[in-house]
C-alpha cells in the first residue's frame, strides 16, 4: 500500500511504514523515495520525508532505522483513533480515556504535551505525543521510546 493523506498514524508508524524499518524497507513498503533533510540532522540521527507523499509527514531516522513519525501542518492526517491537528485537548482526552498523560510544554507558554500511553504490554515501548498550544493540537508524533519523547528532535 502507499503512503497517502488517508494513511493512519498508529503508535508504531503510519500506513505501511513501521518503526524499526530501514529507510530502504520503508521506501519499498510504501513505494516511495525518501529524501534526507539536512536541517535538524545530528550525528546518527536525521529526518527523511517523501518526495511525492503527503505534506507534513517526516520520519526521524536513527542508525538508518525509522524511530518515529512527525505530523505537522496537515490536519487531514489522523491517528487510527481519529485524532488530528486542530483537535481540542478535550477531544484527545475523550478519544483515549484514561490513557493520556499531560505535561507542560517546554517552549510554548500554557501549552502541553498530551502523551498517549498504550495499555497493551507488547506496546509499552511506543507512545503518541500530541503537542498543544494549551487549547488545540499543533502537531503530533508517534514512535518508540526514547526517540518519540525527544522534545528537540535530533540533538
Amino acid at each position: 500500500s502507499q503512503l497517502t493523506e488517508s494513511s493512519k498514524v498508529a503508535i508504531n508508524g503510519i500506513g505501511p511504514i513501521r518503526v524499526g524499518m530501514t529507510v530502504k524497507e520503508a521506501e519499498n513498503s510504501a513505494d516511495i523515495k525518501l529524501i534526507r533533510e539536512e536541517i535538524g540532522a545530528h550525528e546518527n540521527c536525521s529526518y527523511v520525508k517523501s518526495q511525492t507523499g503527503p505534506s507534513g509527514v517526516e520520519f526521524m531516522v536513527i542508525d538508518d532505522r525509522i524511530a518515529r513519525v512527525n505530523i505537522y501542518e496537515n490536519p487531514r492526517i489522523t491517528t487510527v483513533g481519529g485524532a488530528k491537528i486542530g483537535d481540542t485537548e478535550e477531544r484527545i482526552k475523550s478519544l483515549y480515556p484514561g490513557q493520556i498523560e499531560v505535561s507542560p510544554h517546554e517552549y510554548v507558554p500554557g501549552g502541553h504535551y498530551l502523551t498517549f500511553v498504550p495499555k497493551d504490554a507488547q506496546d509499552q515501548q511506543y507512545r503518541v505525543v500530541f503537542e498543544t498550544d494549551g487549547k488545540r493540537v499543533t502537531d503530533f508524533r508517534a514512535g518508540r521510546i526514547p526517540e518519540v519523547e525527544y522534545v528537540e528532535g535530533c540533538v
